[in-house]
């Protein structure tokens, strides 16, 4: 549905959904050539729905939730029509339903307005949707850190029932959630990196301090150390997550995109690091304010700088799925990585350019919920 409005269901500009869904299934196909175990949502709302009654009264209950019947405005109905717009007539609506029905009307959040009709049934409707036309995006309900996984709180209206679906996943699928981010704090994981005994975690359009805050108060990073990058000066829809302009390609290599390089760049990015004292210590300030790729430089890492209309073009937007094997959607920086003296890694090129057309790409829309 995102597609009959791009511009307001977040997307960068007009969506050939055909092509998308496409791409998707070949990235996926991609994924699991590799070695990788795959579930879309769709998939793990589906799951074991016709062996388990349990998972079909879970899914249900998830659909009561998304579904909402009410009177329309400025309308009375008879007494003995009321009961259709209440839970009962309601959850009766939805036993009926097959998975697929219920899983749609999760993903498309309806709202049915009821008014009278005078004739037939003595009732008729209007119909409005609230669909998670960005839950394609994977990447950002959620942070999979070295103690677990974390829930977000997402800046977009649009967006905000994501985590809700997302947890209910990693409930059905067994995977305990350590914690969730609270507001005024927000999170999205597109700024998110583990790095072993460090993590990089970026700051500005949408995640904010007061989230990195709460993830250090309660120990969510598990991580020695945390560089908090800010983004103080650029703050631009096109680099709204560290994961647009940055990607950790092996142990001692990056991608980043190369205008935000040097302390002259007037969209430089700044690191503040902070260090835990002890393996259960609290975190303090240990450097601010250190130039991006400075300390980058400092821990060891080449950069392999991205020009910013590859950027645009979603260089920097690529997956990792460990020993230096990498994914990228843009054919000449998978070309320019691979020519790097300081990459020894793989590297697999696919088209994703329906799909970046929603604002976003392979990184976007994956996460990683348990590393072997």
């Amino acid at each position: 549905m995102g597609a009959l409005h791009p511009a307001a269901a977040l997307y960068e500009r007009p969506v050939n959904l055909d092509e998308a869904v496409a791409e998707h299934a070949e990235f996926r196909d991609v994924l699991r050539r590799k070695g990788l175990r795959v579930l879309t949502v769709r998939e793990i709302l589906k799951y074991g729905l016709e062996e388990n009654v349990r998972c079909r009264l879970d899914l249900e209950d998830l659909a009561m939730d998304m579904l909402s019947y009410c009177l329309a405005e400025n309308q009375e109905i008879e007494e003995k029509f009321k009961k259709y717009v209440g839970d009962d007539y309601k959850r009766h609506v939805l036993e009926s339903m097959s998975s697929d029905q219920l899983i749609d009307v999760i993903l498309t959040k309806p709202t049915v307005y009821v008014c009278p009709s005078f004739r037939d049934t003595g009732l008729s409707a209007s119909y409005e949707f609230e669909p998670l036309t960005n839950l394609i995006f994977t990447r950002d309900q959620q942070i999979t850190t070295a103690k677990g996984i974390v829930m977000a709180s997402l800046r977009s209206k649009q967006r905000l029932e994501e985590i809700d679906i997302m947890k209910f996943c990693f409930h059905k699928l067994g995977i305990p959630v350590i914690g969730q981010v609270e507001a005024p704090g927000y999170l999205e994981g597109g700024d998110f990196f583990p790095a072993g005994d460090l993590c990089f975690i970026g700051v500005g359009l949408r995640s904010n301090e007061i989230a990195v805050k709460q993830l250090m108060e309660k120990d969510y990073f598990g991580t020695q150390r945390v560089a908090v990058v800010k983004d103080l000066f650029d703050q631009n829809q096109d680099r709204m997550h560290l994961d647009c302009v940055f990607s950790i390609l092996s142990e001692n290599c990056v991608v980043m995109l190369e205008d935000l390089m040097g302390s002259e760049s007037p969209t430089r990015r700044l690191v503040d690091e902070y260090t835990r004292s002890g393996d259960q210590g609290t975190y303090s300030l240990s450097r601010s304010d250190v130039e991006f790729s400075e300390y980058l430089h400092e821990e060891g890492y080449n950069i392999i700088p991205v020009s910013s209309e590859d950027q645009l073009q979603y260089a920097c937007n690529c997956v990792n799925l460990g020993n230096s094997s990498i994914i990228c959607c843009h054919g000449p920086t998978a070309r320019k990585i691979c020519r790097s003296p300081h990459f020894r890694g793989t590297v697999e090129y696919i088209d994703y350019s329906a799909i970046t057309a929603m604002y976003g790409a392979l990184h976007c829309s994956t996460q990683i919920v348990k590393r072997m």
